[in-house]
């Protein structure tokens, strides 16, 4: 039986929720978004943790940017989609967004977004992955 869940989606999420490693992130959902026909879920994905890896980073105009192409792509699906609630991650991405074009005005700190899973499926197969962490660059299919 083959798994609903690409492997390099699975250690997406991992990446993103368990190590907070978002520039991981977006080594492992490029190849993905390349492999399956540039899907915009994914690269909205890919680029809601872009945006994030900028602001860690001190690149407030590249996450406003990254963030915002995200927001973008995601915000034209609607419903729980790929076992996530999509609509959570990207309110709470333009909440960011807004945050961080007052950052002058009103400073905050970095702060991470959690993907909230809905199937027990994924959540199981990242669970996997947090008990055994994958070695970065070497995700198989």
């Amino acid at each position: 039986m083959k798994m609903k869940y690409d492997p390099l989606y699975v250690a997406f999420i991992y990446y993103f929720n368990i190590e907070r490693d978002y520039f991981e992130c977006h080594e492992v959902m490029e190849e993905l978004w390349l492999e399956e026909g540039r899907d915009p879920h994914y690269q909205g994905l890919l680029q809601i943790a872009v945006g994030l890896y900028h602001f860690r980073n001190g690149n407030v105009s590249g996450s406003i940017k990254l963030f915002s192409q995200g927001i973008d792509k995601l915000g034209a699906i609607v419903g729980d989609r790929y076992g996530i609630r999509l609509q959570k991650l990207v309110d709470q991405s333009v909440d960011y967004v807004e945050k961080l074009k007052r950052i002058e005005q009103e400073p905050f700190s970095f702060y991470d977004l959690t993907i909230e899973i809905v199937d027990p499926e994924l959540d199981g197969l990242v669970e996997e992955l947090r008990k055994q962490p994958p070695v970065k660059g070497e995700q198989e299919h």
